[in-house]
């Protein structure tokens, strides 16, 4: 981490008053800003970091990130760098496994490169900005058939805790390729338990040896304002890969609502009046200042995809996370305590998940000339299949009609034939797309109207035959 003036230029502050927790009260500062990167260096013991959270008056409130346990305030030097925190960027980051803060968890060498990038990041131009294109293959069926992820989308997956989230996440970031394009993968986990931190770290090892990943860890017992910096340095590090080395990047972070209560209580100690559940009011641009660094740019190789996962307290997809989230990103991935129940993973519900930028990412010249047609009669034929659930339900399936009957059959093929699948099983567009055909034909042939004459003809021998 690096940061601001020369260090023969830093002015060091002994006014430490107190500390309280993770907080550090300096007194008597000059020409300092919030969110400056703060050098503070106990006699005797290693050098700490901080971010400046509050000025007032000459008095300067500092998180430390590393915690202030063991510091003595009176034995205490404090130096205001004079700018944000800057990470180094390159492709020294590809197959390193770091804490939140960027530091080595893999026993390698800290991560060294020719220049830093402020983990603020920059706003992108809009009018620089090109229009997300081509298709992100997961290897998920439910995702790439339905709900096709396209490059520099943002699109979140919306789940409730007990739901496999993680493991979908980590699926996505080990299994996504981009067409053969260069491509790598920057996942960035916060408040996660170490249990889970170890198994991501399992499940992305294949992909972390080949070069292919970068791999941020912040644990729940780590500070709390890592947990902010965390999403901020893996979007830094993937711009830099993405438009200045030409890869196409996908950003997974997990788990955004642990982000926010982390924001939330950032917010309390800076002594900010609280809005909606106690969260600061500048919660949406805070967030979208987040999602809005995805993307391609005009002129410039590569691209960043984002892919948020966030657990919705209680379920409650009106909490102001997953609702002011809905508001920023292109779509959403739903997952179902439903299809969970019935042994279904990964348990998305098909009907409640989209994504708006699919079909700039899918169709003819893209994936398959048949995806998007596929698509639109597997949703249709879905929610039909809802309706006659909930009919026989009222009345038993012995007063359904036949045709009727068939939806229930494709109900169960939809589940247990499409979206169903292996949790380290990779699936190809084309072998997606053929269980999606063989679910379709369990419905009688007058029920496929969405799709064109050309494609059943293909399918289905001709009634005369």
């Amino acid at each position: 981490m690096s940061a601001g003036r020369p260090e023969r230029d830093r002015v060091e502050f002994t006014s430490v008053r107190e500390l309280r927790g993770p907080l550090a009260v300096v007194d008597g500062v000059e020409g300092v800003g919030w969110d400056e990167f703060v050098l503070l260096s106990p006699d005797g013991e290693a050098q700490r970091h901080g971010l400046v959270l509050e000025v007032d008056r000459g008095t300067a409130v500092v998180q430390v990130l590393e915690d202030t346990a063991g510091m003595d305030p009176a034995r205490l030097r404090a130096a205001f760098t004079g700018a944000p925190l800057r990470v180094p960027v390159g492709p020294g980051w590809l197959g390193r496994v770091c804490n939140g803060r960027g530091e080595p968890l893999d026993g390698g060498p800290p991560v060294f490169a020719a220049g830093t990038s402020a983990v603020g990041g920059s706003p992108v131009n809009p009018v620089r900005r090109e229009p997300p294109a081509e298709p992100v293959l997961t290897g998920v069926s439910a995702v790439d058939a339905l709900t096709t992820l396209v490059r520099g989308q943002k699109l979140p997956v919306f789940s409730a805790a007990g739901l496999p989230h993680l493991e979908l996440a980590a699926q996505i970031a080990a299994q996504s390729t981009s067409g053969g394009e260069p491509f790598c993968v920057v996942f960035a986990a916060m408040g996660v338990t170490h249990a889970d931190a170890a198994f991501v770290r399992d499940a992305l090892e294949e992909r972390s040896a080949a070069n292919e990943l970068v791999l941020l860890l912040n644990t729940a017992d780590d500070p709390v304002i890592e947990r902010i910096l965390t999403p901020r340095i893996a979007l830094t590090v993937a711009e830099h890969l993405a438009f200045r080395q030409g890869r196409h990047v996908l950003v997974v972070m997990t788990d955004m609502t642990s982000y926010a209560e982390a924001l939330r209580e950032v917010s309390a100690a800076r002594g900010e009046i609280p809005a909606r559940r106690a969260y600061p009011g500048y919660l949406y641009s805070d967030l979208a200042s987040l999602y809005e660094r995805c993307g391609r740019v005009r002129g410039l190789p590569g691209s960043v995809t984002v892919l948020p996962v966030l657990t919705m307290p209680a379920g409650d997809i009106t909490h102001p996370v997953p609702d002011l989230t809905g508001y920023i990103t292109e779509g959403q991935i739903v997952l179902s305590r439903h299809l969970q129940a019935r042994g279904v993973y990964p348990p998305v519900d098909a009907l409640s998940s989209l994504s708006r930028l699919m079909r700039k990412g899918a169709g003819p010249g893209r994936t398959r000339d048949d995806h998007l047609d596929v698509a639109a009669q597997l949703l249709s034929a879905l929610a039909r299949a809802r309706q006659v659930k909930e009919l026989a339900d009222l009345v038993g399936q012995a007063a359904l009609t036949p045709t009727d009957r068939s939806y229930l059959d494709f109900d169960e093929a939809f589940a247990h034939g499409l979206v169903d699948q292996r949790r380290d099983e990779s699936r190809t567009l084309d072998e997606t797309l053929e269980r999606a055909w063989r679910v379709l034909l369990t419905l009688p042939r007058s029920q496929l109207t969405m799709l064109p004459a050309g494609f059943l003809a293909a399918r289905l021998p001709d009634e005369s035959g």
